[in-house]
């Protein structure tokens, strides 16, 4: 089979990120919308720059995971076609959705995910705000795909194709797209209650580019009120170490110093974020659930 060269695709968006982004800035500037704060944008940039310079180690290890598995254990031997691709751009897709739910319920992934949203502001900037340790770890939601026989290459460039359908999601300037967009596809307005932390807005809509996996399975929330971006307990700092790493301290304090069983402190990786092993914590569903509860009063 003939392996067609791909080039890195984020690296090629770069520019159109930079311009679209610049953009974004004057306009802003220009209506006085106050979606942009320097400190907040220049600390998204640089979580993005040092995702893109971590991911040219862990695109090595991915790729060589993929490569392993489809050399020895693939069952069958996708070629690079048209059809392959449309096939891909769901499985890729499907994937990504698992990958992001289980990111916002599993405090292990969390850790590593929670840099992503730790932005009270939402623009585009807030989309290059990624994980510096994410792409040591997430690959393993993919791994069924270079077993069912997709080449790694392809696999590698449609997650790079997600990566960039998602980065025009993150902007308050489009409010809805139209009905039957909004009814397949991710958009700004689905994604804008992603990042909220308005209580019936948490861990919903964890679509990369199809809406109609949190459809199918009941994760998927409209925007009503108006998206309250952020943490639901934020940071305060602009440090790139501190957002890259204090989620990993945390949960590493947890682990080691809590004092309770061994079983506790491990269901500190495995649980959601808020949890606690002396009922003390609250996970989103709780805070959902009270939600719910004052509204009906």
């Amino acid at each position: 089979m003939e392996i067609p060269e791909i080039p890195n695709l984020i690296h090629y968006a770069i520019p159109f990120f930079a311009i679209t982004l610049f953009i974004e800035v004057i306009v802003d500037a220009r209506e006085k919308t106050n979606s942009y704060e320097t400190k907040d944008a220049i600390t998204s940039i640089t979580m993005g720059l040092g995702n893109v310079f971590l991911g040219l180690f862990s695109k090595v290890l991915v790729f060589a995971a993929f490569i392993f598995i489809y050399n020895n254990f693939r069952l069958f031997t996708i070629p690079f076609t048209w059809w392959a691709w449309v096939l891909l751009l769901f499985t890729e897709d499907f994937s990504y959705y698992w990958m992001h739910r289980i990111s916002h319920t599993n405090r292990f992934f969390w850790a590593s995910h929670i840099i992503h949203h730790s932005s009270q502001r939402y623009n585009l900037s807030t989309a290059l705000r990624q994980s510096w340790t994410g792409g040591f770890m997430t690959f393993i939601f993919w791994l069924w795909l270079p077993l069912l026989g997709f080449h790694p290459v392809m696999i590698l460039a449609q997650m790079s194709i997600s990566l960039i359908y998602q980065y025009w999601i993150h902007t308050e300037r489009i409010k809805k797209m139209p009905n039957w967009f909004e009814a397949i596809f991710n958009t700004p307005s689905h994604h804008r209650v992603h990042h909220a932390t308005n209580p019936q807005y948490l861990d919903r809509n964890h679509a990369g580019i199809f809406i109609i996996w949190d459809r199918l399975f009941k994760t998927h929330e409209p925007e009503a009120e108006k998206p309250i971006y952020g943490l639901v307990k934020n940071i305060s700092t602009f440090n790139p170490l501190y957002v890259a790493f204090h989620e990993w301290i945390n949960l590493f304090k947890d682990v080691v110093h809590s004092k309770t069983s061994l079983k506790n402190r491990f269901n500190y990786l495995i649980k959601p974020p808020g949890w606690r092993h002396d009922g003390s914590g609250m996970i989103s569903d709780d805070l959902r659930k009270e939600w719910k509860k004052n509204k009906q009063k």
